[in-house]
């Protein structure tokens, strides 16, 4: 990486290149490597993008690893899911890049995560466009939803309410985000297809 003076602006960042197994992010001016996620946190992105893209119907976007830029000038981040209305996309420029945070901002935990880096980035999303924030426990099979000055933990057997982005949708079973569908298929050592 070539070296800079002072905070990296958004146009010298994408001249980067990433480095084998990671990819970078631009966190207040500094490039910040973010490894590749394992299959455990990848399994969990898809099972919530599905559940959100049925229910986001033709109104937004779904997406894992959706990049964005909070603040305009200092901040390229990638959420592992996120959902955003489709019309706070840019115009028709598709080379342009989604400006503010998405409606809802999802992290799927990994042990790289810091609380400090958790809570740095969930503060700067609501205060720049998102409505929700999400933290989900892939160990602890809990989802904490963040809102401007709220929270609430949901755990096992528990729903979470999508009402707020999707009206008249139901809201989505915990279990299934952190269900693993290969148990449909393997049981007791045989296929049940």
């Amino acid at each position: 990486m070539a070296a800079t003076t002072g905070l990296m602006t958004v146009e010298e960042f994408q001249k980067l290149k990433d480095p084998p197994g990671a990819y970078y992010e631009l966190q207040h001016g500094e490039a910040v490597a973010v490894t590749r996620p394992k299959l455990k946190h990848i399994r969990i992105q898809e099972r919530l993008r599905k559940l959100l893209e049925t229910r986001a119907a033709n109104v937004g976007l779904v997406l894992v690893e959706f990049p964005y830029r909070p603040l305009p000038e200092h901040e390229f981040w990638a959420a592992d899911v996120a959902y955003a209305r489709w019309e706070r996309f840019p115009g028709e420029d598709d080379d342009d890049d989604f400006a503010g945070a998405p409606d809802l901002v999802v992290e799927v935990l990994s042990p790289s995560n810091t609380a400090e880096e958790i809570e740095d980035k969930k503060t700067l999303c609501l205060e720049n466009g998102a409505l929700e924030f999400w933290v989900l426990r892939g160990k602890a099979r809990t989802m904490t939803v963040y809102g401007t000055g709220t929270q609430k933990v949901y755990k096992s057997a528990g729903c979470v309410p999508v009402d707020r982005f999707f009206p008249d949708q139901p809201a989505i079973p915990v279990d299934e985000i952190f269900s693993d569908p290969r148990k449909k298929f393997v049981k007791n050592g045989s296929s049940e297809l």
